[in-house]
């Protein structure tokens, strides 16, 4: 289907004989029409023509085009020497602002900084921008302050910089476990953990996760995110190339301090950590971690003190590099309401997580754009972008604006993705629990090595409350290969399988 981004335009049929003026007409009335009403944000329709302005009105800002929900002019473009990137990475509404900072690739480039929109849609680049490869974001609510890129914002708007975060690539701020009131994490890209003071804004450094989490030689750190809550800071690094999906190493990590001691939960690429930390326990108060290994994406969850792994399908092949993820976040767009970006998919996820289990999450939408964070602001959905880099000429990237329900409008949810992608597998063992609800068709594929026959049960949770049953039996011979499509109109919000042999499986669900 077209893209939501931009309404394809459609074209009159336009005769020979027709004089070139009215193909001029017809162009600038398309023109004219690609200015829409955004309402409260100032901008006008063009239609008829309008008397003339008081003395009052002329001084009301000059309407701005706006395309499918994109503004041009609220857009970031870098400098073209150094050339290299110029992306999106955090957005947070903050004192009567729409408040964003760019970033560079590596801390190579220029002209890019701190942004401030206001509800007229004017943009202004703010006097203490750093150029800098940013993509953090904090309210601290004991000081009352947004942290954004290396910058605090008290509620008047005024700007103070922590000088030596400045210095960093950073991933993400978070909570302390031990002085909330006056103190911060920041996690840098290197795997750096600082612990730095609001007040002061001085910074001291606690760790080199490189080393304490054993990244091994030769991968290059790209942490991603990072969370406090339940009296532990979860991060994540999502190092990921050839090398990982071949099996030769395995740099990435999700990783957990209890304020004492690291603990190693997974060694494969993680990108987003969140939760909702100030919720009552009523709502179950989860920690969510977004991550992919070659065959599926990874959802985890903390709850009652215990991780749980889920999976989901990619969206897109195309993300599956370290490089590529820029950046999947885990947002509260509506109140207590999450939205999920992974591989290439939306997903409604709940902030609930009753008795111990993830409820009720969704796909929305399959999409292309890179979408480094996003936020609700002024009543609309604003996401962020990074959309060109030197390859493509200037680097630049924009906004879009528009309702959370226009995604159900984007693409139609579809992926693939499994629990085994040639993995060894032993006799009775289940696999991680794959999402199946919210997608239309659905063929389970399955291979097997090593044993002269496999049985492969497939077992079905379609209340979400972890209670299994059997749905079919497979039969898969040595070195062969079965599928089985799904009934047009069933579902089940959880699929998993069981094997009976030990055998080294391949089996990959594609949903269409």
């Amino acid at each position: 289907m077209p893209s939501p981004l931009i309404p394809r335009a459609v074209t009159p049929a336009v005769t020979g004989h027709r004089r070139p003026r009215t193909r001029l007409v017809v162009f600038a009335a398309l023109l004219l029409a690609t200015v829409v009403d955004v309402p409260g944000l100032g901008a006008q329709s063009a239609r008829a023509p309008q008397p003339a302005p008081s003395t009052a009105a002329a001084q009301t800002p000059t309407p701005r085009p706006q395309i499918g929900g994109i503004f041009p002019h609220l857009s970031v473009v870098s400098e073209h020497e150094p050339r290299s990137e110029a992306g999106i990475g955090a957005l947070v509404p903050w004192a009567d602002r729409l408040w964003f900072v760019g970033y560079v690739a590596h801390i190579a480039g220029a002209g890019l900084g701190l942004y401030e929109v206001d509800a007229t849609m004017e943009m202004r680049r703010h006097p203490a921008s750093v150029t800098g490869t940013f993509a953090n974001r904090l309210i601290h609510n004991p000081s009352n302050q947004a942290i954004i890129g290396p910058h605090i914002i008290d509620t008047k708007g005024v700007v103070r910089t922590f000088p030596e975060m400045a210095k960093h690539r950073l991933a993400a701020t978070m909570e302390h476990l031990t002085d909330p009131a006056q103190l911060v994490y920041f996690l840098t890209m290197e795997g750096l953990l600082f612990e730095a003071n609001v007040k002061t804004l001085e910074a001291r450094q606690l760790f080199d996760l490189v080393k304490v989490l054993e990244l091994p030689a030769g991968t290059r750190p790209h942490f991603k995110s990072a969370y406090t809550d339940a009296g532990r800071v979860v991060v994540a690094n999502n190092t990921y190339d050839e090398r990982d999906f071949k099996r030769e190493l395995a740099g990435g990590r999700l990783a957990e301090w209890d304020g004492k001691t690291w603990t190693i939960l997974e060694r494969k690429p993680f990108v987003e950590v969140m939760g909702k930390a100030w919720a009552p326990d009523t709502f179950g108060r989860p920690i969510y971690a977004t991550g992919w290994d070659r065959a599926s994406a990874i959802l985890k969850v903390f709850r009652n003190g215990a991780w749980s792994t889920y999976r989901l399908p990619k969206g897109g092949q195309t993300f599956d590099h370290a490089w590529n993820t820029e950046w999947m976040r885990i947002r509260e767009v509506q109140t207590e309401r999450f939205l999920m970006d992974l591989h290439g998919l939306f997903y409604e996820l709940p902030s609930l997580s009753y008795d111990g289990r993830v409820w009720g999450i969704l796909p929305v939408a399959r999409h292309l754009r890179m979408v480094p964070d996003f936020c609700s602001w002024r009543g609309l959905l604003v996401l962020g972008g990074d959309q060109t880099d030197r390859s493509v000429g200037q680097p630049q990237s924009g906004l879009w604006f528009g309702h959370q329900d226009e995604l159900w409008g984007w693409g139609k949810p579809q992926g693939w993705g499994g629990p085994w992608w040639e993995d060894r597998v032993e006799a009775n063992a289940l696999s991680d629990p794959f999402l199946m609800t919210g997608f239309d068709k659905k063929v389970l594929h399955l291979s097997q090595q090593g044993a002269p026959s496999v049985k492969v049960t497939v077992e079905v949770d379609f209340m979400g409350n972890g209670r299994w049953h059997t749905y079919a039996e497979l039969s898969v011979p040595d070195g062969g290969y079965v599928h089985h499509e799904f009934p047009a109109g069933f579902s089940a919000h959880w699929v998993r399988l069981k094997v009976s042999q030990a055998a080294t499986m391949t089996a990959q669900f594609v949903y269409s």
